[in-house]
């Protein structure tokens, strides 16, 4: 085997024992005869020792090693005198005294510190993104990400819900932000999708009798970037059958008590606050409201639901009434007889955001679930009887199959991340995110595609190229 611990396992009970590890040479130190290095790994860092007269071979070995060069050492492990003692380091009261050593492969000077928290730009970690992960910050944003994931399926799963993927090729819709589109080879000027919810096929999952859906998803949308946007990004998604908005707050609460003990060890108190989205804007002039008693404090978390949105805002460049949230939301029970007037304004809908410190982090609505109901929406916000069945003419007609009472809600994994850990972008909670611009400076992508690709899709570009 390549190793027996990792660099952050080990301890004073491990004295005597002869262990390999392996990882990359995180600092060195030449004391005269004696070498020290670091040895680092996801899961910790290990002093190493290197003495002439105990191991020659890998002392001069060790005088050839540079930062970054990944390394195998075999060694015993030695307690360290308590006037040597690295409080600082969970490995601290040990150090492994080398008797192999072993370059696996060697490494180019980093074009920046891994192990120093100085500024670098965005552009430059965003190039070397691998070496910008092995930073401590990155690598524990990560792994709460991680953690974050792991404990809503768990929770989730404990609560009667299935995940179940959805098509990530599908057919553009008329409402939002702009799609990314995907040509077809085998069906010539025809175009897919990319989501930008699986807003539809979670509702046909209702339809099919599925009861509790969700899914850890990516959803993409073409919109110019803002540092918590992403051109790809992702939602925890949800959907309920026989429910109504009490449910729904039920369980989001419940699930959010868990996410905050697991990941913060904090308790949070629920239920949450509430709010009509009339009162957030006459009280704070937004609809996204911080209710913190102290803005400025990052480990306070205040939760807010704001509810009773708009069903429909006035589009004056287009000059018709468009959705508020998107088309599939349920008309407010009291506000019914509103539909037949002429001032949709003061419609309200059953569709709900929750708020955390001054971000909307997620958003759902109770569904229609009549095919009758569904159309006069459509209707009403100018799509066309030829364009709903081009466009949405499958949903409808599972309508007319038994479709059930049914709600749902979505909420940005990204940014709630970097909530959680304190960032000012989301850009820091993925692996490999996009720039401003939508560009990976890493793959150098969007790039061009060649003259045979792009017939092979029956594609023209009329875009000139650089000289």
């Amino acid at each position: 085997m390549l190793r027996t611990h990792t660099c952050g396992e080990l301890r004073p009970a491990h004295k005597d024992q002869e262990v390999v590890l392996t990882g990359w040479v995180h600092r060195r130190r030449d004391h005269g005869k004696l070498i020290f290095i670091d040895i680092r790994d996801r899961y910790g860092i290990t002093q190493v020792v290197f003495v002439p007269s105990v191991a020659k071979p890998a002392h001069e070995t060790a005088q050839k090693l540079g930062p970054e060069f990944v390394i195998r050492i075999k060694g015993s492990v030695s307690v360290r005198p308590d006037k040597n003692v690295n409080k600082d380091m969970a490995t601290g009261g040990v150090e492994l005294l080398a008797k192999e050593l072993e370059i696996l492969n060697e490494s180019k000077v980093p074009v920046f510190e891994i192990d120093s928290d100085s500024d670098v730009t965005e552009e430059l970690r965003l190039t070397y993104r691998y070496l910008d992960l092995r930073r401590d910050k990155m690598r524990e944003t990560l792994l709460t990400r991680h953690k974050l994931a792991a404990t809503v399926r768990a929770f989730l799963n404990s609560e009667n819900f299935i995940e179940v993927e959805t098509p990530v090729l599908t057919k553009s819709t008329p409402e939002g932000a702009r799609d990314f589109l995907v040509p077809s080879r085998l069906n010539l000027g025809q175009f897919y999708a990319l989501p930008q919810s699986p807003q539809l096929f979670k509702q046909l999952l209702m339809v099919s009798g599925m009861d509790r859906y969700y899914q850890v998803v990516k959803c993409f949308r073409d919109e110019d970037l803002r540092a918590d946007r992403q051109p790809e990004f992702t939602q925890i998604d949800m959907e309920m059958s026989f429910v109504d908005e009490e449910d729904v707050y039920a369980v989001t609460e419940r699930m959010f008590r868990t996410i905050l003990k697991e990941v913060k060890g904090i308790d949070l108190p629920t239920p949450f606050p509430r709010m009509t989205h009339a009162q957030a804007m006459s009280q704070y002039g937004c609809d996204k409201p911080d209710i913190r008693k102290d803005k400025t404090n990052k480990e306070e978390f205040a939760f807010l639901w704001v509810t009773e949105f708009p069903l429909f805002k006035w589009n004056a460049e287009e000059k018709r009434w468009e959705s508020e949230h998107h088309p599939f939301t349920s008309v407010h029970p009291d506000d019914v007889a509103l539909m037949e007037g002429q001032d949709l304004s003061k419609i309200r809908s059953r569709a709900y955001d929750l708020v955390l410190n001054g971000n909307e982090i997620g958003s759902g609505s109770i569904r229609i679930h009549r095919r009758d109901i569904q159309k006069k929406i459509f209707d009403t916000i100018g799509i066309s009887a030829e364009e709903v069945e081009a466009r949405f003419g499958f949903l409808l007609r599972a309508f007319e199959y038994g479709a059930p009472p049914h709600a749902g809600v979505a909420y940005g994994l990204d940014r709630l991340v970097a909530i959680l850990t304190g960032l000012d972008s989301i850009r820091d909670t993925i692996a490999f995110p996009k720039t401003q611009r939508g560009a990976c400076p890493l793959a150098d992508a969007p790039s061009a595609i060649d003259a045979k690709q792009l017939q092979d899709l029956g594609l023209v570009s009329v875009v000139k190229k650089k000289i």
